[in-house]
Protein backbone atom coordinates (compact mmCIF):
# COMPACT_ATOMS: atom_id res chain seq x y z
CA UNK A 1 0.00 0.00 0.00
CA UNK A 2 2.86 2.38 0.76
CA UNK A 3 4.46 2.48 -2.67
CA UNK A 4 7.80 3.84 -1.46
CA UNK A 5 8.29 0.60 0.49
CA UNK A 6 7.39 -1.83 -2.31
CA UNK A 7 10.03 -4.46 -2.80
CA UNK A 8 10.89 -6.82 -5.61
CA UNK A 9 9.65 -9.84 -3.69
CA UNK A 10 8.25 -12.78 -5.59
CA UNK A 11 4.71 -12.31 -4.23
CA UNK A 12 4.11 -8.55 -4.43
CA UNK A 13 2.19 -7.66 -7.61
CA UNK A 14 3.08 -3.97 -7.59
CA UNK A 15 6.82 -4.70 -7.44
CA UNK A 16 6.82 -7.39 -10.13
CA UNK A 17 7.18 -7.14 -13.87
CA UNK A 18 4.30 -8.20 -16.10
CA UNK A 19 6.22 -11.33 -17.12
CA UNK A 20 6.76 -12.26 -13.49
CA UNK A 21 3.05 -11.92 -12.75
CA UNK A 22 2.12 -14.10 -15.73
CA UNK A 23 4.74 -16.69 -14.84
CA UNK A 24 3.38 -17.16 -11.32
CA UNK A 25 -0.21 -17.01 -12.58
CA UNK A 26 0.46 -19.85 -15.00
CA UNK A 27 1.67 -22.25 -12.30
CA UNK A 28 -0.71 -25.04 -11.17
CA UNK A 29 -2.79 -24.00 -8.19
CA UNK A 30 -1.81 -20.32 -8.42
CA UNK A 31 -3.69 -17.84 -6.22
CA UNK A 32 -4.30 -14.11 -6.55
CA UNK A 33 -4.82 -12.55 -3.11
CA UNK A 34 -6.77 -9.28 -2.99
CA UNK A 35 -6.66 -7.55 0.43
CA UNK A 36 -9.61 -5.21 1.05
CA UNK A 37 -9.62 -2.65 3.83
CA UNK A 38 -11.08 0.78 4.55
CA UNK A 39 -10.22 4.34 5.52
CA UNK A 40 -12.42 5.18 8.49
CA UNK A 41 -12.33 6.60 11.99
CA UNK A 42 -11.06 4.35 14.77
CA UNK A 43 -11.60 6.53 17.80
CA UNK A 44 -9.05 8.91 19.25
CA UNK A 45 -6.14 6.46 19.49
CA UNK A 46 -5.94 4.62 16.14
CA UNK A 47 -5.36 5.99 12.62
CA UNK A 48 -8.01 5.92 9.92
CA UNK A 49 -5.84 3.50 7.89
CA UNK A 50 -6.12 0.79 10.58
CA UNK A 51 -8.25 -1.71 8.62
CA UNK A 52 -6.20 -1.41 5.42
CA UNK A 53 -2.91 -1.56 7.27
CA UNK A 54 -3.88 -4.60 9.35
CA UNK A 55 -5.33 -6.67 6.52
CA UNK A 56 -2.15 -6.05 4.54
CA UNK A 57 -0.01 -7.06 7.53
CA UNK A 58 -2.03 -10.23 8.10
CA UNK A 59 -1.71 -11.27 4.45
CA UNK A 60 2.04 -10.58 4.48
CA UNK A 61 2.50 -12.63 7.67
CA UNK A 62 0.60 -15.55 6.13
CA UNK A 63 2.48 -15.46 2.82
CA UNK A 64 5.80 -15.48 4.70
CA UNK A 65 4.82 -18.88 6.11
CA UNK A 66 4.24 -20.45 2.70
CA UNK A 67 6.71 -22.44 0.67
CA UNK A 68 6.22 -23.59 -2.91
CA UNK A 69 2.74 -22.01 -3.11
CA UNK A 70 2.42 -19.69 -6.14
CA UNK A 71 0.65 -16.61 -4.78
CA UNK A 72 0.62 -12.98 -5.84
CA UNK A 73 -0.74 -10.24 -3.58
CA UNK A 74 -2.43 -7.30 -5.27
CA UNK A 75 -2.12 -3.78 -3.85
CA UNK A 76 -4.56 -3.36 -0.99
CA UNK A 77 -7.95 -1.92 -1.90
CA UNK A 78 -7.79 0.81 0.71
CA UNK A 79 -11.31 2.29 0.64
CA UNK A 80 -14.24 0.23 1.82
CA UNK A 81 -17.98 0.53 2.43
CA UNK A 82 -18.21 2.60 5.62
CA UNK A 83 -21.33 4.82 5.68
CA UNK A 84 -21.89 3.98 9.35
CA UNK A 85 -18.69 5.84 10.29
CA UNK A 86 -19.27 9.10 8.43
CA UNK A 87 -20.69 11.05 11.37
CA UNK A 88 -17.29 11.03 13.10
CA UNK A 89 -15.38 12.43 10.12
CA UNK A 90 -12.09 11.11 8.78
CA UNK A 91 -13.85 8.43 6.71
CA UNK A 92 -13.59 7.84 2.96
CA UNK A 93 -16.34 5.50 1.81
CA UNK A 94 -17.31 4.12 -1.57
CA UNK A 95 -20.88 3.36 -2.57
CA UNK A 96 -21.73 -0.34 -2.34
CA UNK A 97 -22.12 -0.82 -6.10
CA UNK A 98 -18.98 1.17 -6.85
CA UNK A 99 -16.83 -0.92 -4.55
CA UNK A 100 -18.37 -4.12 -5.82
CA UNK A 101 -17.54 -3.10 -9.40
CA UNK A 102 -13.97 -2.21 -8.43
CA UNK A 103 -13.40 -5.60 -6.81
CA UNK A 104 -15.00 -7.40 -9.74
CA UNK A 105 -12.76 -5.53 -12.19
CA UNK A 106 -9.59 -6.24 -10.19
CA UNK A 107 -10.43 -9.93 -9.95
CA UNK A 108 -11.49 -10.32 -13.58
CA UNK A 109 -8.47 -8.54 -15.01
CA UNK A 110 -6.18 -10.34 -12.58
CA UNK A 111 -7.55 -13.66 -13.77
CA UNK A 112 -6.41 -12.82 -17.30
CA UNK A 113 -2.91 -13.64 -16.05
CA UNK A 114 -3.80 -17.30 -15.64
CA UNK A 115 -4.54 -17.64 -11.92
CA UNK A 116 -6.47 -20.71 -10.82
CA UNK A 117 -8.01 -19.01 -7.78
CA UNK A 118 -8.75 -15.60 -6.29
CA UNK A 119 -8.98 -15.04 -2.54
CA UNK A 120 -10.43 -11.78 -1.25
CA UNK A 121 -9.11 -11.13 2.27
CA UNK A 122 -11.29 -8.60 4.04
CA UNK A 123 -10.26 -6.42 6.97
CA UNK A 124 -13.43 -4.36 7.60
CA UNK A 125 -16.70 -5.69 8.98
CA UNK A 126 -18.82 -3.43 6.79
CA UNK A 127 -17.31 -5.05 3.68
CA UNK A 128 -18.41 -8.55 4.64
CA UNK A 129 -21.72 -8.82 2.74
CA UNK A 130 -20.16 -7.05 -0.24
CA UNK A 131 -17.25 -9.51 -0.40
CA UNK A 132 -19.77 -12.34 -0.31
CA UNK A 133 -21.62 -10.92 -3.28
CA UNK A 134 -18.41 -10.40 -5.28
CA UNK A 135 -17.42 -14.03 -4.72
CA UNK A 136 -20.64 -14.97 -6.50
CA UNK A 137 -20.64 -12.35 -9.26
CA UNK A 138 -17.04 -13.11 -10.24
CA UNK A 139 -17.36 -16.84 -9.65
CA UNK A 140 -20.36 -17.33 -11.91
CA UNK A 141 -18.45 -16.10 -14.97
CA UNK A 142 -15.13 -17.91 -14.54
CA UNK A 143 -13.80 -21.44 -14.22
CA UNK A 144 -11.31 -20.26 -11.59
CA UNK A 145 -12.17 -20.74 -7.94
CA UNK A 146 -13.26 -17.52 -6.17
CA UNK A 147 -13.18 -17.29 -2.39
CA UNK A 148 -13.54 -14.66 0.32
CA UNK A 149 -12.72 -14.46 4.01
CA UNK A 150 -12.56 -11.86 6.77
CA UNK A 151 -9.27 -12.28 8.60
CA UNK A 152 -10.56 -11.61 12.11
CA UNK A 153 -13.13 -14.38 11.74
CA UNK A 154 -10.36 -16.94 11.26
CA UNK A 155 -9.55 -18.93 14.42
CA UNK A 156 -11.94 -16.85 16.54
CA UNK A 157 -12.01 -19.51 19.29
CA UNK A 158 -8.23 -19.47 19.65
CA UNK A 159 -8.14 -15.67 19.72
CA UNK A 160 -10.98 -15.50 22.25
CA UNK A 161 -8.83 -17.51 24.66
CA UNK A 162 -6.37 -14.60 24.71
CA UNK A 163 -8.83 -11.86 25.55
CA UNK A 164 -8.95 -10.01 28.85
CA UNK A 165 -12.17 -8.11 28.10
CA UNK A 166 -15.65 -9.56 28.13
CA UNK A 167 -17.71 -9.99 24.95
CA UNK A 168 -18.07 -6.54 23.44
CA UNK A 169 -14.51 -5.53 24.27
CA UNK A 170 -13.02 -6.72 20.99
CA UNK A 171 -15.14 -4.52 18.76
CA UNK A 172 -14.17 -1.53 16.58
CA UNK A 173 -10.93 0.02 17.87
CA UNK A 174 -11.08 -2.17 20.97
CA UNK A 175 -8.79 -4.75 22.54
CA UNK A 176 -8.30 -6.75 19.33
CA UNK A 177 -7.42 -4.03 16.82
CA UNK A 178 -5.43 -1.96 19.30
CA UNK A 179 -3.34 -5.01 20.26
CA UNK A 180 -2.62 -5.77 16.61
CA UNK A 181 -1.67 -2.17 15.89
CA UNK A 182 0.69 -2.18 18.90
CA UNK A 183 2.36 -5.23 17.33
CA UNK A 184 2.40 -3.98 13.74
CA UNK A 185 2.69 -0.16 13.92
CA UNK A 186 3.03 1.01 17.53
CA UNK A 187 4.14 4.43 16.29
CA UNK A 188 0.59 5.04 15.02
CA UNK A 189 -1.15 4.17 18.31
CA UNK A 190 -2.12 7.01 20.63
CA UNK A 191 -0.82 7.05 24.19
CA UNK A 192 -2.79 5.17 26.88
CA UNK A 193 -4.72 8.27 27.92
CA UNK A 194 -6.28 8.44 24.44
CA UNK A 195 -7.36 4.78 24.38
CA UNK A 196 -11.00 5.29 25.20
CA UNK A 197 -13.83 3.09 24.02
CA UNK A 198 -17.19 1.82 25.09
CA UNK A 199 -17.97 -1.92 25.14
CA UNK A 200 -20.45 -2.83 22.45
CA UNK A 201 -23.98 -2.87 23.82
CA UNK A 202 -26.23 -4.13 21.03
CA UNK A 203 -29.96 -4.17 21.73
CA UNK A 204 -30.59 -7.56 20.12
CA UNK A 205 -28.80 -10.57 21.60
CA UNK A 206 -28.90 -12.27 18.17
CA UNK A 207 -26.89 -9.46 16.56
CA UNK A 208 -23.10 -9.21 16.49
CA UNK A 209 -21.46 -8.51 19.84
CA UNK A 210 -17.88 -7.87 18.73
CA UNK A 211 -15.36 -8.82 16.01
CA UNK A 212 -15.24 -12.43 17.21
CA UNK A 213 -19.02 -12.77 17.42
CA UNK A 214 -20.66 -11.65 14.19
CA UNK A 215 -24.13 -12.73 15.27
CA UNK A 216 -27.00 -14.23 13.33
CA UNK A 217 -28.87 -10.95 12.76
CA UNK A 218 -27.62 -7.92 10.86
CA UNK A 219 -28.76 -4.44 11.85
CA UNK A 220 -27.74 -1.01 10.56
CA UNK A 221 -26.78 1.64 13.08
CA UNK A 222 -24.58 4.69 12.74
CA UNK A 223 -21.61 4.22 15.06
CA UNK A 224 -22.47 7.32 17.06
CA UNK A 225 -25.34 5.26 18.47
CA UNK A 226 -22.75 3.05 20.18
CA UNK A 227 -19.89 5.36 21.13
CA UNK A 228 -19.00 8.98 21.78
CA UNK A 229 -15.36 8.54 20.72
CA UNK A 230 -16.00 6.25 17.73
CA UNK A 231 -14.12 3.37 19.38
CA UNK A 232 -16.19 0.41 20.55
CA UNK A 233 -14.64 -2.05 22.96
CA UNK A 234 -11.93 -1.99 25.61
CA UNK A 235 -8.70 -0.68 24.07
CA UNK A 236 -7.25 -0.31 27.58
CA UNK A 237 -6.93 -4.12 27.65
CA UNK A 238 -4.68 -4.13 24.58
CA UNK A 239 -1.01 -5.10 24.63
CA UNK A 240 1.75 -5.58 22.10
CA UNK A 241 2.42 -9.12 23.31
CA UNK A 242 -1.22 -10.03 22.80
CA UNK A 243 -1.12 -8.48 19.34
CA UNK A 244 1.90 -10.58 18.39
CA UNK A 245 0.11 -13.75 19.48
CA UNK A 246 -3.05 -12.80 17.59
CA UNK A 247 -1.03 -12.04 14.46
CA UNK A 248 0.71 -15.41 14.69
CA UNK A 249 -2.59 -17.28 15.03
CA UNK A 250 -4.19 -15.47 12.10
CA UNK A 251 -1.10 -15.92 9.93
CA UNK A 252 -1.10 -19.64 10.66
CA UNK A 253 -4.78 -20.05 9.82
CA UNK A 254 -4.62 -17.92 6.67
CA UNK A 255 -1.52 -19.77 5.49
CA UNK A 256 -3.32 -23.07 6.05
CA UNK A 257 -6.27 -21.82 4.00
CA UNK A 258 -3.98 -20.71 1.17
CA UNK A 259 -2.18 -24.06 1.16
CA UNK A 260 -5.51 -25.90 0.98
CA UNK A 261 -6.73 -23.71 -1.90
CA UNK A 262 -3.45 -24.29 -3.74
CA UNK A 263 -3.54 -28.06 -3.27
CA UNK A 264 -7.18 -28.32 -4.38
CA UNK A 265 -6.69 -26.27 -7.52
CA UNK A 266 -3.35 -27.84 -8.43
CA UNK A 267 -5.06 -31.23 -8.52
CA UNK A 268 -7.97 -30.18 -10.69
CA UNK A 269 -7.85 -31.80 -14.12
CA UNK A 270 -8.36 -29.73 -17.29
CA UNK A 271 -11.81 -31.23 -17.79
CA UNK A 272 -12.79 -29.98 -14.35
CA UNK A 273 -12.67 -26.37 -15.61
Amino acid sequence: MMYDTIGRGEHEWAGMTANEVRTLGSKPGSILIIPVGSIEQHGNHLPVVTDSLLVEAMVDAAVERLSDVPVVVSPTVWSGFSPHHLTFGGTLSLEFENLRSILEDIANTGLENGFDAVLFVNGHGGNGPLIGSVVSTVGVDTDAEILGTTYFELASDRIAALRDSETGGMAHGGEFETSLMLAVRPDLVGDPAEREGEPLDEQYRWAGQDLLDGGAVGVYRSFDAYSESGAIGVPEAASREKGERIRSIIAEELASLLSAVHEHNAQRLPNDY
